[in-house]
């Protein structure tokens, strides 16, 4: 399974370690993943992964439109 947000593709970013002697090894950043349900319009939930940061975002979408009405 890859490791890349369901709903934004975010995936994992390619840099550097660097020690105090300015040594450089290849490392991977990867994203904070969350597997979360999401219920669909017909009703059936089904399980995607979401970085933490779609998920934030999410919920204040949803809190703004709750305010909305």
């Amino acid at each position: 399974m890859a490791r890349r947000c369901d709903i934004t593709g975010k995936g994992p970013l390619v840099g550097n370690n660097v020690s105090h002697a300015n040594n450089k090894t290849k490392r991977r950043q990867l994203p904070n993943l969350r597997s979360v349900k999401i219920t669909l319009e017909d009703g059936t939930t089904k399980r995607v992964k979401v970085a933490a940061s779609t998920l934030r975002t999410m919920k204040k979408k949803a809190a703004q439109a709750a305010s909305a009405e």
